[in-house]
């Protein structure tokens, strides 16, 4: 078993019209055993940008107290928030720093730039950088997330059907996945607001 798949997690971000979600499975586990079935993967880093870390949960919790010291030093020198595009760049350059010795996570980051121009973006361990126009995945039930992504996904939906899109793709592929699940978590963002909702779906 890969060390990315010990603790087991699914993540997907989507992009819809001037807004964006971001879902995760609830599921802690080590490798088959269930720890905990409320676990965050989605974080915040300011109202208009979140990064979701999929792989070794010890390594994603160290990496965003990392991110978010970088952040806060940045807003003490610059006196504004990140831009995405920014951060996505800062997070590749720390994971980078590790090559050798690397955090065991994905990060998945999605964020509002300029004139609340969706971005979102994914990279490996190592920082390599994969940005999109419609969805990234990652985590272990990334294959049936790409599948149920692709099927699912019509570009500039409003922010209702954006949540239903994601959602419905999210508890379709776990279920194709025996080491997440357990429900999940989405956060809906848009220019004015922020909604965040908890998906119960099978919890075995």
């Amino acid at each position: 078993m890969s060390i990315f798949e010990y603790n087991g997690s699914a993540l997907v971000a989507m992009v819809g019209k001037n807004c964006f979600a971001i879902a995760s499975d609830r599921r802690l586990g080590v490798q088959l055993q269930t720890i905990a079935t409320d676990f965050q993967r989605v974080y915040k880093i300011h109202d208009k940008l979140y990064v979701g870390l999929s792989g070794l949960a010890t390594d994603a919790q160290t990496l965003y107290e990392r991110l978010v010291f970088r952040h806060k030093l940045y807003q003490l020198r610059e006196e504004r928030d990140m831009k995405p595009e920014t951060f996505a760049s800062l997070v590749s350059a720390l994971l980078y720093e590790k090559r050798f010795g690397p955090y065991f996570c994905q990060p998945v980051i999605a964020g509002l730039g300029d004139d609340d121009v969706p971005f979102i973006c994914t990279m490996d361990c190592l920082g390599a950088k994969e940005l999109a126009k419609d969805f990234v995945v990652s985590g272990t039930a990334s294959e049936s997330l790409y599948g149920a992504c692709e099927s699912m996904y019509k570009p500039n939906m409003e922010p209702d059907e954006l949540f239903e899109t994601i959602s419905q793709a999210l508890l379709a592929s776990v279920d194709r996945d025996c080491l997440s699940g357990w429900g999940g978590y989405v956060l809906l963002v848009t220019p004015t607001e922020v909604q965040e909702k908890i998906l119960k779906g099978r919890m075995d």
